[in-house]
């Protein structure tokens, strides 16, 4: 009998776990989705997700490409004026 409820403890807790890290996860999938909103991505592409996404992976070429690191550094320094004057 206690090793059936120290079983069920230990299902809720792992749970709860699982539950945690899943809020987490998905909080952080809004807040870059928020990105693309306020980016303004969505109205100018007509909310296109075929076009949203080939931007991304256009972007994430030029990230693995020689001008990587050049393109980061733009990109970064961009976004911080933007997110500072937001």
């Amino acid at each position: 009998m206690a090793r059936n409820r120290h079983q069920a403890a230990q299902a809720r807790h792992d749970m709860r776990t699982w539950q945690i890290e899943r809020r987490k996860r998905t909080r952080h999938l809004i807040e870059l989705g928020g990105l693309v909103v306020k980016a303004g991505i969505v109205d100018l592409t007509g909310d296109d997700r075929a076009t949203i996404f080939g931007a991304l992976l256009w972007m994430a070429d030029k990230l693995q490409s020689e001008q990587g690191e050049h393109a980061r550094a733009l990109w970064s320094a961009k976004g911080k004026r933007e997110l500072e004057n937001s």
